[in-house]
C-alpha cells in the first residue's frame, strides 16, 4: 500500500502486521484442518498426500511466526509486550472505524 493511502487511512505500518496476523491465523486453521482430514482418511495414498500438505502448512506457519517475531508484531514469550502491541492495534482499528463513521 502506498504511503499516501496509509496516511489517509491511519494504518501506517499496521498494514503488514494485519496481513501477517491474518496469514498466521489462516495457517493455523490449515494445520488443524489437515490434521483432522488425516484422521478421517481411509486410503494410504490420500493419507500420505495429506501428511505432506500438513508438513508444508507447518513450515509455512513457522515462517510467518518467525517473520512476525522478527518484525516485533508478535511476542509469544512476553505477555506484557504482546498486550501493548494488541492494544495499539485495537486502538488503530477503533480510530479507523470512527473516522469512517464520520465520513
Amino acid at each position: 500500500m502506498n504511503q499516501m493511502i496509509q496516511n489517509m487511512t491511519g494504518m501506517g505500518g499496521m498494514t503488514d502486521q494485519v496481513i501477517a496476523t491474518d496469514f498466521l491465523i489462516a495457517a493455523k486453521t490449515g494445520v488443524k484442518n489437515l490434521a483432522l482430514a488425516i484422521t478421517e482418511t481411509s486410503t494410504p495414498e490420500v493419507r500420505d498426500t495429506l501428511k505432506q500438505y500438513l508438513n508444508d502448512a507447518i513450515d509455512t506457519h513457522e515462517q510467518i511466526f518467525k517473520y512476525m517475531v522478527d518484525k516485533g508484531y508478535y511476542h509469544p514469550n512476553n505477555l506484557g509486550e504482546q498486550l501493548s502491541v494488541d492494544l495499539q492495534a485495537s486502538q488503530t482499528a477503533l480510530n479507523l472505524a470512527q473516522g469512517n463513521a464520520q465520513s
